[in-house]
Formats: C-alpha cells, structure tokens, sequence
C-alpha cells in the first residue's frame, strides 16, 4: 500500500501533466480548432475523473494519506481540496455544455472552472508536503 507521501507525489506529476492537456485545449480553441479542443478535453475529463476516483479508493481501503503531515500540510490540503472538489464537480458540466454546443453557458463555466483549476494546480504542486 503506497504512502501518504508517495499518493501525494503521485497527485502532483498527474496534476502538472493534466494540465499541460489543459493548457494545449486552450490553445487548440484559440488557434479556432474546435474538434481538438474537444478531443483534449475528453482525455483531460477521463485522466481527472480517474485520477479522483482512484484517489477516493486509495482513502476508503485505509490509507491515511495525513497521518504524516504537519498540522500546517493538513491545512494546505485543505486549501487545496476547496479548489480540487469544486474543479472537479464542474468537469461534468463543461463536458456537456461542451458536447451540446451551449457555447455561452461553457465559456461561462469554463471561466470559473480555470479559476479553479489555477487554484487547484497551485495549491497542489507548490503547497502540498510530499516528503515524509
């Protein structure tokens, strides 16, 4: 059974590579490639929603990814899990606005999902304690 530590290391390379998928959707849509766009959104969908279920069974099979921590990395977790959980809930409905071609209702949420998503991948790779 991987460590605390270990899951947190883990969570931050998916994190940075999830959002270098991110990062080129956003170029793709910017350069009017709409089909990729897409196309990288799914993927980053599927790595996301993977990446948090798997996270959730690791916690429900008794892996106390805290037990290690600090008081002060509880709290940045914390932090961070108030981006990460809402990024997360919005994925859902990005997709289907996306997929459904609600443009305005996508754009809108899409700017609130990269708020949340910059704080998601600050927090996560510069906040988090990944040593043991």
């Amino acid at each position: 059974m991987p460590t605390g530590p270990e899951i947190i290391l883990t969570l931050k390379v998916l994190v940075t590579a999830v959002t270098v998928l991110f990062a080129a959707s956003l170029w793709a849509i910017a350069t009017g490639r709409r089909k990729l766009h897409g196309r990288i959104n799914t993927v980053f969908f599927v790595l996301t929603l993977t990446t948090v279920l798997g996270f959730e069974l690791l916690i429900r099979l008794g892996t106390d990814i805290t037990s290690q921590f600090s008081d002060e990395a509880k709290r940045a977790l914390t932090i961070h899990l108030y981006f990460a959980v809402p990024s997360a809930l919005l994925l859902p409905v990005q997709l289907y606005t996306g997929v459904t071609h609600r443009r305005s209702f996508h754009i809108a949420v899409g700017t609130l999902f990269l708020i949340l998503w910059t704080g998601t991948f600050v927090t996560g790779l510069f906040f988090l304690p990944h040593g043991g």
